[in-house]
């Protein structure tokens, strides 16, 4: 079996998926590191295909497995939707497990968010490896309800939460209002949180996995590729990598070329502000979002800076993400003054609006796919985006070693659109 698939168009050119200054790209404007052009044929075991931070971790993890494994980005790594990635790290998700148990089952639910506790400890123990330092930071979070109607809502999560033993308190309207500067009718506050620096986490691991034999090329974007009964070989613009295997990295923009039924893609916009003096108020520094849809979120930064983002809506008919980002912008900055009054002089430092991508179900999609013989995807899509990273590398070095994974199964690309409770 000989089978070319081409990109034409799907290459990944046509879509913008970033608009603006990003926060890392504006924190760090000197490269962090470079990486030849592929100009060869070359083999290997692996190819990774897509150095954002879902290429970055199954690079990574595959490498230290002992795997031979190439990466090719087609631009520079870690400059795409990791750049604009704000870096919260949490194991709840855009569905609650509430909603989760009742999408699929309670056993399913809970392994699923206990999947994304692990990965948030996984990370921790990368982060800790890494010869450069990407801040990783343990934090707690705060859930808070949108509207009063809201509450209820967030004590039945609790309650389930508490059941299946996640560290979880529910906090009432006075217990917030002791906390921070602002009041909401309930709240979740969790524990085993992080934050992190994305941008600096996946240039980590890319650096310390090269260190140890994988192969990094950038501006060496794949332009086609014939699929066999064993390999995959990918074609650039100055060479070629064949492969036994293939692993499909390419973030968002996968669905330029490859729509997934599952899939939704909307508009996101952030902003990140100039250093506070004084963020006392701030409990804990504790991650800030809230059970609406779509959702607001709020962090710091280790240079007591605050990101907010959120606003998700329909991409602009234009295909730039950054059409409406001013008007957007300025609202997330008086939203950092509602929820902190001290705070409502604070100027903004950079301002970023992208194309974001979450699935009906709120899982990931992740394993293989019927046309794509020889190829695993990391489809990584929903607020959790980094933390689903690591769960798919990890689960998909399982794979590619021979020992399929149940989770695969229910994370299927293929898998039904039913959504039982909308």
């Amino acid at each position: 079996m000989d089978r070319p698939i081409r990109f034409e168009g799907g290459s990944t050119k046509d879509m913008i998926l970033t608009g603006g200054t990003t926060p890392w790209t504006f924190l760090h404007n000197k490269p962090i590191a470079k990486y030849p052009r592929l100009e060869d044929k070359i083999h290997c075991d692996v190819l990774v295909i897509g150095g954002g931070i879902s290429g970055a971790a199954m690079a990574y993890v595959l490498t230290k497995q002992g795997v031979d494994t190439v990466l090719l980005e087609k631009g520079r790594v870690c400059g795409g939707s990791t750049s604009a990635n704000a870096g919260l790290l949490q194991f709840a998700n855009d569905r609650m497990l509430s909603e989760l148990i009742q999408q699929f089952n309670e056993q399913q639910g809970k392994a699923f968010y206990r999947m994304c506790k692990d990965a948030v400890k996984r990370l921790s123990d990368i982060a800790g490896e890494l010869s450069i330092d990407s801040s990783f930071t343990e934090r707690n979070s705060l859930y808070y309800a949108s509207t009063p109607e809201d509450a209820g809502k967030l004590r039945h999560e609790y309650d389930i939460l508490k059941r299946c033993g996640f560290d979880v308190e529910y906090w009432d309207r006075q217990r917030i209002k002791a906390a921070f500067p602002f009041a909401k009718e309930a709240a979740l506050y969790t524990r085993g949180d992080a934050e992190v620096n994305p941008y600096l986490l996946g240039h980590g691991m890319l650096k310390d996995a090269s260190l140890q034999g994988l192969r990094i090329y950038e501006e060496s974007e794949v332009l086609d590729c014939l699929y066999t009964d064993s390999s995959v070989v990918a074609h650039t613009q100055r060479g070629a990598v064949a492969a036994k295997q293939a692993v499909w990295a390419g973030g968002y923009a996968m669905q330029d070329w490859k729509p997934d039924r599952q899939v939704v893609l909307t508009n996101t916009y952030a902003i990140m502000t100039e250093p506070v003096s004084d963020l006392s108020s701030w409990h804990d520094q504790a991650l800030l979002w809230e059970s609406g849809n779509p959702y607001l979120y709020f962090r710091t930064t280790p240079d007591h800076r605050i990101m907010a983002g959120g606003l998700d809506e329909p991409p602009p008919p234009s295909g730039r993400p950054y059409q409406f980002m001013k008007e957007r912008s300025d609202r997330l900055l008086k939203e950092i003054g509602r929820m902190f009054p001290e705070l409502e002089g604070v100027r903004m430092a950079c301002a970023w609006a992208g194309i974001f991508a979450s699935t009906k179900d709120g899982m990931p999609l992740i394993g293989r796919h019927p046309e794509y013989p020889n190829s695993y995807f990391m489809e990584v899509y929903g607020g959790n985006g980094t933390v689903f990273s690591m769960i798919a590398a990890e689960l998909l070095a399982e794979a590619i070693a021979g020992r399929e994974p149940e989770a695969l199964a229910w994370l299927s690309l293929t898998r039904p659109v039913e959504i039982k409770n909308e």
